[in-house]
């Protein structure tokens, strides 16, 4: 792992040329079978982890919750990983030209949710690709929150910074 990406960027696979994946659509969300009772206390986050196919040839993929780390705030504090609710891709073989994406929800303190780090080992027909990590978070963008109640500004943080500068080039 080199550098980390922004949520939503897309990450090639040095190991297997034309396929690449990607963390994207980190949102606030209730879990759709209930919440855990693990989680109590805890806000409710999804994203989504997608698989594409670019090649001439398919691949066995296999995502699971061992294989997926996340971790919030500024210290790093790992998130719980709602198994039960999750949505993982096992065993699943993407034919070229077409994607396959799990929807994975976790819970963490409200808080620190402003700060996201999501790393993933997919494998691939049977074989363990490198460790790729997206940073992001939720609310970045929220105007309503007063900058001193977050142990870190939101509107300083490095994600945000990074998105904003992502949109004034697409906007130019």
């Amino acid at each position: 792992m080199r550098e980390p990406n922004v949520v939503g960027d897309w990450q090639e696979c040095d190991e297997h040329a034309g396929l690449r994946v990607r963390v994207h659509g980190v949102e606030k969300a209730e879990p759709p079978r209930g919440r855990d009772d693990a989680a109590d206390g805890l806000t409710y986050f999804r994203f989504r982890v997608t698989v594409e196919n670019r090649t001439t040839e398919h691949f066995g993929i296999h995502l699971e919750d061992g294989q997926i780390d996340i971790r919030i705030g500024a210290d790093g504090e790992s998130a719980f990983l709602d198994w039960r609710n999750s949505q993982f891709i096992e065993g699943y073989d993407v034919y070229p030209l077409r994607r396959a994406t799990a929807v994975l929800y976790a819970a963490g303190p409200d808080a620190v949710l402003h700060r996201a780090d999501i790393q993933i080992q997919l494998k691939v027909d049977d074989e363990w690709t490198e460790r790729y990590l997206w940073a992001g978070g939720i609310d970045l963008y929220e105007t309503s929150v007063d900058a001193s109640t977050r142990s870190g500004t939101t509107r300083d943080s490095l994600a945000c910074q990074v998105t904003n500068f992502l949109r004034r080039e697409a906007d130019s």
